[in-house]
């Protein structure tokens, strides 16, 4: 009887497979990136401001045949054909040098490069032998006589706003760490055949941090430059450094603001350096017992050299600070008042009108409509991760939504911030472009609407938008859910999530975008590809994403099953029986840790190019999350040190360039597999830098997915050429 079960069930998953992971289904697969390219007409529109022209703007857009230029004047409210691009040539603006282009990866020795006084067009600062000197016509001499190659000045200063200091800092050199890559079909040079292979290997040495190393040790200095005298301060404040900012001068000649991101990331100052006398003080101080999210600070000093604007996380969103500079004795800025409150995420200042006392946002979490159209449909619920635009003024009064239409906006505004182009879109209905008064946000005129209507007809569906509660039960997690073009509900799917859960951002698309090709291409072959935000990842509020700290095995994935089951519960022919997972760099680490820790569930993984062990990853994204020092939760979330979990068929992909995360971390995974005699599969990319896994890795994903979930043997390569 238990046979004869089993043969039924073969047999039942044989027949519904039928017409799934066919030549005809790699095929339409394939062609997906090319099939709805430039289908979109008066959708993809370009705004550029005609600065110095009054109230205008010009944008482009494509109508089917071409780009077309249109010239908007928003005093008269008026759209005018352009006969051709607009656009003046770009211009770049010297003040300075500061050396040459480097990799993303390396840290700035801060040696080259000079500085010009801005009161003296002759004279200008640079380094020599790790000490300041200074260039006046053919005259060199050096400005100090205590640096050496152990604590050195670096060359990336200021000159105070009056010439006679100037501001840099002193470096303490720590050891560099390198990562060593083989190419091993490199190319040759500029010659007559440049595709011509070499058959000697190449090694790559890359500078590249990794959490626990060893960091330089920075402090801000003020040298007199007519003396030389070098004022250094006290370390206090400062000590336990991540990082210290080049300090930057006030008006008034006399005092300086740096930054200090603490180790670990638990505290981070504003500081204040007075340069006559050493003193430091704090204007600002955030801190966390988890991480202070320091790239999502924003900082404006006002004009009058006394208030500051601010952004922080602290009462668990991002919201706007005012503060007031105090005397240096009194060591802290004071808190004028919490300008934006309330549970929503303000993402971007725009524009500070210091004059009127107005600030324009971007905000996401508080929703765009009005009061009257909310009254119309108080049931209506709105992506909380749609981005609008508002103003509000420095007393906290007066919040003005300007594009209040639901919708991902995007706004391009005058410079005087009377009138503004906004484009807005979801991912279900397409780009709308629209002149407004920023006033109040009044649509002026609509300028594009776009046409899918050729998109349409090539065979596009749209994703469905499908939100459902996470593992708490209540906290609506927001995705997507993408259906083959042939979708037949009479059909059994299997069900493939697409994963990159971060942290330090949001993921999952908010825009109108057509060419989706990295869901719609694999759920041609016959399955239903979903992707979500859920906790860990950005921008719903401090504790959604702070569930990351040192916990990135987490990824989110008790909401993503939770989310999943939801809509299988709600769609029959969601097979929730057979769901795969794959994805890229933190994705690759997320997914592999969904077959380690969520095998019942996870049935099999492909991760490409995964930081899979912390400790082996750049040292600025694994100490935000996961902290420092290295402690213990850097093993518990390691994929390496967990390798021996694994039950569920994977494949691993690494590109043997990857500059990003180190290659080595997805080798000592393979090694970890092989140690515990784990079956898996391995595709190292010659040549290839961070990778999902170029055509080949792709093509090997696609059969992946169609041997393990679909239970069908893929087709020959050569039956799809």
């Amino acid at each position: 009887m238990k046979r004869l079960l089993t043969m039924m069930l073969l047999a039942a998953i044989s027949s519904n497979a039928l017409a799934q992971g066919t030549v005809a289904d790699y095929k339409r697969a394939n062609a997906v990136r090319g099939k709805y390219s430039n289908k979109m007409t008066y959708g993809d529109v370009n705004v550029r401001l005609m600065r110095g022209e009054g109230h205008k703007f010009w944008y482009s857009v494509w109508n089917g045949d071409s780009t077309i230029y249109k010239e908007v004047d928003a005093d008269r409210n008026t759209v005018t054909m352009l006969p051709g691009n607009p656009e003046p040539p770009r211009q770049r603006r010297w003040q300075g040098n500061r050396g040459p282009q480097r990799h993303w990866m390396e840290v700035p020795d801060e040696k080259d490069g000079w500085q010009r006084s801005p009161t003296d067009s002759t004279l200008s600062v640079f380094h020599r032998d790790g000490n300041l000197w200074t260039r006046r016509g053919d005259e060199v001499k050096p400005l100090t006589t205590n640096g050496d190659s152990t604590n050195y000045y670096s060359a990336w200063g200021r000159f105070s706003p009056d010439g006679r200091y100037y501001a840099t800092v002193r470096i303490k050199p720590a050891p560099k760490h390198y990562v060593y890559y083989v190419e091993n079909l490199p190319r040759t040079g500029r010659t007559t055949a440049p595709n011509l292979l070499r058959t000697e290997p190449v090694l790559h040495k890359q500078e590249y941090a990794k959490p626990g190393d060893s960091l330089n040790y920075r402090v801000p200095v003020v040298v007199e430059v007519a003396t030389g005298r070098v004022v250094e301060p006290a370390t206090d404040l400062f000590k336990h450094q991540y990082e210290v900012s080049a300090p930057r001068w006030d008006k008034n000649n006399r005092t300086l603001t740096f930054t200090f991101n603490e180790r670990g990331h638990h505290t981070y100052r504003l500081l204040e350096l007075d340069a006559e006398t050493g003193q430091v003080g704090t204007i600002i101080e955030e801190t966390n017992d988890k991480y202070v999210n320091y790239n999502r600070l924003y900082r404006h000093d006002f004009s009058d050299g006394r208030r500051i604007l601010w952004t922080s996380e602290r009462d668990g969103y991002n919201h706007i600070y005012l503060y007031e500079r105090t005397p240096m004795g009194e060591q802290k800025g004071r808190l004028v008042r919490q300008v934006t409150k309330g549970e929503f995420y303000v993402r971007d200042i725009v524009h500070i009108d210091e004059k009127k006392g107005i600030v324009y946002f971007t905000a996401n979490g508080k929703t765009g409509l009005r009061d009257s159209d909310k009254a119309k449909a108080p049931e209506r619920e709105e992506d909380p991760y749609l981005i609008h635009y508002y103003k509000i003024r420095l007393d906290g009064k007066g919040l003005t939504c300007l594009t209040p239409e639901e919708g991902n906006h995007r706004a391009t505004f005058t410079e005087d911030m009377q009138y503004l182009i906004d484009t807005y879109s979801t991912v279900l209905t397409p780009p709308v472009s629209v002149l407004r008064s920023a006033k109040d946000g009044k649509v002026m005129r609509t300028l594009e609407t776009a046409d899918i209507s050729r998109l349409e007809a090539q065979g596009w569906k749209a994703p469905e938008v499908f939100v459902a509660p996470g593992r708490d039960g209540i906290t609506p997690m927001w995705g997507l859910i993408q259906r083959p073009s042939n979708f037949d509900p009479a059909k059994k799917y299997p069900i493939i999530e697409y994963i990159y859960s971060g942290p330090g951002d949001q993921y999952v698309p908010k825009t109108f975008t057509p060419w989706l090709y990295y869901l719609q291409d694999i759920a041609e072959l016959g399955f239903i590809v979903v992707q979500l935000d859920a906790m860990t990842t950005s921008f719903r509020s401090r504790q959604f994403e702070e569930v990351c700290y040192k916990n990135l095995k987490d990824a989110g994935l008790p909401d993503r099953i939770a989310w999943i089951k939801a809509a299988a519960a709600k769609y029959p022919y969601m097979d929730i029986d057979r769901v795969g997972i794959y994805g890229c760099s933190a994705g690759g680490q997320n997914a592999m840790a969904a077959v380690l820790w969520h095998g019942d569930f996870y049935k099999c993984a492909y991760a490409a190019c995964g930081c899979h062990d912390n400790r082996m990853d750049k040292i600025w994204w694994n100490e935000q999350w996961m902290s420092y020092p290295i402690d213990s939760s850097y093993v518990e979330c390691s994929n390496l040190e967990n390798a021996w979990r694994l039950e569920r068929p994977l494949m691993l992909v690494v590109g043997e360039l990857d500059d990003n995360v180190d290659p080595a971390s997805t080798m000592q995974v393979v090694a970890a597999l092989q140690r515990a005699g784990k079956d898996f599969e391995l595709v190292v990319i010659p040549g290839a830098h961070h990778t999902m896994g170029e055509t080949f890795g792709e093509h090997k994903r696609a059969d992946f997915f169609v041997r393990h979930l679909l239970g069908v043997e893929p087709p020959k390569w050569s039956e799809l050429r």
